[in-house]
């Protein structure tokens, strides 16, 4: 039987956007297979990817996008859609391993996208921006099965952009844990959800916030637009 996918709003807490869900955090996952390939809306794209990166889903022939790896990204450091930073990447109490991360494009969807998350009122108006990224592992720990989450978008005027954590399979946006096998040198692609509020607003940056960037720690992710 085919699962139907649903989805969890982020839920605005002491005003900081919250966002609740399964898959959402780097984090050790339980064995998956990888979602299909699936195409997405191009249209009014803030930046295209590259012909041969999927649209979504994870798969370990994804071509990196952007620059080679080099220094670690500082926290607040600002990139243009395409080049990757170097970053930190923890999961667990144990171990730890390093990723080049590129968001590759900020695609803006269409509102009937979100009729399958039944979501209803809670997105009336609102236009769903996919944001699509690449994961190199540039490191020695395999990282099988974790999930690259901590990705979300940001308004013209840097606001927060409302985020959607997907229970199930969203052909739209897919995010799927890391394949097995995720060591040195493999790569692969993921998906997060941004809304704009209105057709007139526009999502027009991502931010990553995972440890060591997230706002417990130096208040300050990585940015890309």
């Amino acid at each position: 039987m085919r699962r139907t996918a649903t989805g969890v709003i982020g839920l605005a807490v002491a005003g900081t956007l919250t966002l609740t869900g399964c898959k959402n955090g780097n984090e050790e996952t339980p064995a998956a297979p990888p979602a299909p390939a699936s195409s997405a809306p191009a249209a009014d794209s803030a930046a295209p990817a590259s012909p041969s990166t999927p649209a979504g889903g994870y798969g370990t022939d994804a071509p990196a996008a952007g620059g080679a790896a080099g220094a670690t990204a500082k926290s607040g450091q600002v990139f243009k859609i395409g080049e990757t930073a170097t970053v930190p990447f923890d999961y667990g109490k144990t171990k730890g391993g390093t990723i080049a991360l590129t968001v590759t494009a900020i695609e803006k969807g269409s509102p009937a996208d979100l009729d399958a998350l039944k979501l209803g009122d809670q997105v009336k108006g609102k236009i769903p921006y996919y944001i699509r990224y690449s994961v190199k592992n540039v490191g020695t720990t395999d990282l099988s099965f974790t999930t690259v989450g901590h990705m979300k978008g940001l308004l013209g005027d840097n606001t927060e952009a409302q985020g959607v954590s997907v229970i199930g399979k969203f052909e739209k946006c897919p995010n799927e844990s890391l394949p097995k096998g995720f060591t040195n040198g493999q790569q692969a692609t993921g998906c997060a959800i941004a809304l704009a509020p209105s057709d007139q607003t526009k999502v027009a940056s991502a931010e990553y916030w995972g440890d060591p960037y997230n706002s417990l720690s130096k208040g300050k992710g990585l940015v890309w637009k």
